[in-house]
């Protein structure tokens, strides 16, 4: 489970189980009809969102980084002009 909430928070987790016990009680009441395919769309639909958020916090997360590393190294280059002064 720890390994699941590094990547998605409780939320993201929350939504997709209700998204899944919503869809197998349409499967159960409505049966095999033409209305499940709404109810499938509408689970994809939910997983898809989530799993781009996920992305995007992923990309964030890696920008952050990158920007970290380049201020470090500017404040480092900063000291040493001012050093040699």
């Amino acid at each position: 489970m720890n390994k699941v909430r590094q990547y998605f928070d409780i939320w993201s987790i929350l939504v997709i189980g209700l998204t899944f016990i919503f869809f197998v009680a349409a499967l159960f009441t409505k049966g095999m009809t033409h209305d499940i395919l709404l109810e499938a769309g509408v689970l994809l639909v939910s997983i898809k969102l989530i799993l781009m958020a996920y992305r995007n916090s992923v990309t964030a997360s890696s920008i952050h980084q990158k920007l970290d590393k380049i201020y470090i190294k500017l404040r480092c280059d900063e000291s040493e002009s001012q050093g040699s002064k």
